[in-house]
Parts: structure tokens; C-alpha cells; sequence
């Protein structure tokens, strides 16, 4: 497999190879480039893997945080060709031992439940007793 390196901000090249990794998946298809570069420009952390040779995106995540309490990690997302190679691994080791977040009290993530095992393996749990996940959507 192709080695990866560390990516602290995205190429435009990768941009679109992101919306194009985003448009493969239930959660995030139909998402439009231009709001992928707004919600690039205002999240707090990126973290991504890219080939080392090629550049191309291999493994990305966003992180919004107060960098105290909370830090909400979301769009983790492994480019198909690199899933089942310890890429996801290198993303999450990357995201809990990233300096700008070691004082983190919590690290929040939402996932499906087959997720929930991979996700364990970071200290990540499913158990929070009373507390209720709650959405509230924009009107059409």
C-alpha cells in the first residue's frame, strides 16, 4: 500500500477529492463543494492522510472544539482504496494526540452502530446514561 503523510491543510485538489469521497457515502452525498470549502474555513482542526506519491486523499476528519471541554469530530471518512489498511487507525491516533487538543476533556463523535467496536479501541463509549442525542433541522 501506498505510504501516507500527514495533511494539515487541504489542497484545492484534494477539496474536490473530498466532496468527491463525500458524494460515495449515505451521510454526506449531495453535499456541494462551495459548502465544503465554507465548512473547511470554519472548522477549528483537520486532520487527513494523503498518498505520499500522488497526493491523493486518503482519510480525512474535521474537529470543532472550545479546546477545553468538548471537541465534536465529525465527516471521518477513509477514501474506499485505503479502508481495511490501518488508515483509519492513523486518523484516529492522529485526532486524540493532536497537540491542539490534549486538554480535551471529551471527544464527541456520532456514528453507526457497527462503528461503535472500531471507535472503542479510543476510549470512545456509546454508554451515557440519560443523555439524548437531539437534532434540529433548518425548514425546507
Amino acid at each position: 500500500m501506498t505510504p501516507l503523510e500527514r495533511v494539515e491543510r487541504l489542497t484545492d485538489s484534494q477539496i474536490e477529492q473530498l466532496w468527491g469521497l463525500y458524494q460515495g457515502e449515505w451521510w454526506t452525498r449531495g453535499r456541494v463543494l462551495e459548502d465544503i470549502r465554507r465548512v473547511l474555513e470554519h472548522s477549528d482542526v483537520v486532520v487527513a492522510f494523503a498518498e505520499s506519491d500522488t497526493g491523493r486523499l486518503a482519510a480525512f476528519a474535521r474537529i470543532l472544539t472550545d479546546y477545553v471541554f468538548k471537541a465534536l469530530v465529525f465527516d471521518v471518512i477513509v477514501a474506499p482504496a485505503h479502508r481495511g489498511t490501518g488508515a483509519g487507525r492513523m486518523l484516529l491516533d492522529a485526532i486524540v494526540a493532536h497537540p491542539a487538543l490534549r486538554a480535551v476533556c471529551h471527544f464527541e463523535l456520532y456514528c453507526l452502530p457497527e462503528l461503535v467496536p472500531f471507535y472503542r479501541k479510543w476510549g470512545f463509549t456509546d454508554d451515557l446514561g440519560a443523555l439524548r442525542f437531539m437534532r434540529r433541522s433548518r425548514p425546507a
